[in-house]
């Protein structure tokens, strides 16, 4: 039986080689938009449910359906306001159901990368190839639709499988080659980038995607209120920022379009921008750049030091 997931080896934050974003940053900020597609009556799972009421659940498909009628607009206007350009963990099925808010996003030179094709579909009980079947399709449409060679990948819903990180640098490389910087945000150790392990020996890493910071899981899971999402979401930040006087690190704030964008909400996302964004020595970055930086800049070393770390081995 295994003793952990596999994926990455054992690498204490202390005495890392450091960091450095460009310009002598010392904190890459990406804000990560989630742009989903949820199907009122979709296909049944034995594995998890899509909704939690009997179908059809309106209220559910309501208000996330209010995300891609209003609640985008209004985050994408404060995400210009502040220079923030979003990385849309994308249901690529909305390239097809609104591509209007596709373009919307094209315009602003936003990154897109894959979240999947529907947000109701899970990976839970696919064999490898439908899986396959899937990852290829997602990155295919994102680039039909954008001209983006999709280089990250959330899995949909967070429904991760044990081959979702090995199929997607497979698939990627053998749509893009190597030159994308491929990404996952499924894991949620660590507050810096980190090599995983894939069986085709292909180069990818791992970039932090906070669950903890995540809207959903602050106003959902664990039920906070707006302003203290709001001071959260800066107490992060200032930890964070202190540390990467040391070595650079990296915040995310992933948002949903029917959670931080709710009237109610909006003000206090807002102030936590505001403050964030007023420090001048952080880098405001997407996904994919943050990824490639690194990629070409520390991925190397960073074998070396977990080489030693572990003895040798990797």
């Amino acid at each position: 039986m295994k003793s952990d997931p596999g994926f990455y080896d054992y690498w204490p934050y202390k005495d890392r080689p450091k960091i450095q974003w460009p310009d002598g940053k010392r904190m890459a900020f990406w804000v990560a938009p989630n742009i989903e597609f949820y199907e009122l009556n979709p296909p049944a799972n034995p594995h998890r449910q899509a909704w939690p009421r009997p179908l059809p659940d309106i209220g559910g498909y309501g208000i996330r359906d209010y995300g891609n009628r209003v609640g985008h607009v209004r985050q994408m206007e404060l995400l210009d306001k502040y220079g923030i350009r979003g990385s849309i963990s994308l249901s690529t099925a909305l390239c097809q159901h609104h591509p209007e808010i596709i373009e919307m996003c094209k315009e602003r030179n936003w990154e897109f990368f894959s979240h999947g094709i529907y947000n109701t579909r899970y990976t839970y009980g696919m064999s490898e190839v439908q899986e396959r079947a899937m990852i290829k399709d997602s990155m295919e449409t994102i680039y039909q639709a954008t001209g983006q060679k999709c280089a990250g990948y959330l899995a949909p819903a967070l429904s991760h499988s044990e081959n979702t990180l090995d199929l997607f640098a497979e698939v990627g490389t053998e749509l893009f080659g190597d030159e994308a910087g491929f990404y996952t945000c499924d894991l949620f150790h660590d507050d810096q980038p980190t090599p995983i392990h894939t069986r085709s020996g292909k180069r990818f890493i791992s970039i932090p995607y906070s669950l903890e910071m995540n809207d959903t899981i602050a106003y959902v899971v664990n039920k906070v209120e707006p302003r203290r999402y709001g001071q959260m979401l800066k107490d992060n930040f200032d930890r964070l920022y202190a540390e990467g006087e040391q070595s650079g690190t990296i915040m995310c704030i992933p948002t949903h379009n029917y959670q931080v964008s709710c009237p109610h909400r909006l003000k206090a996302f807002e102030e936590a921008l505001e403050y964030i964004t007023s420090h001048d020595d952080i880098w405001v970055a997407t996904g994919r750049e943050i990824a490639q930086y690194y990629m070409q800049n520390y991925y190397d070393s960073s074998l070396a030091s977990i080489a030693a770390v572990n003895g040798g081995k990797r």
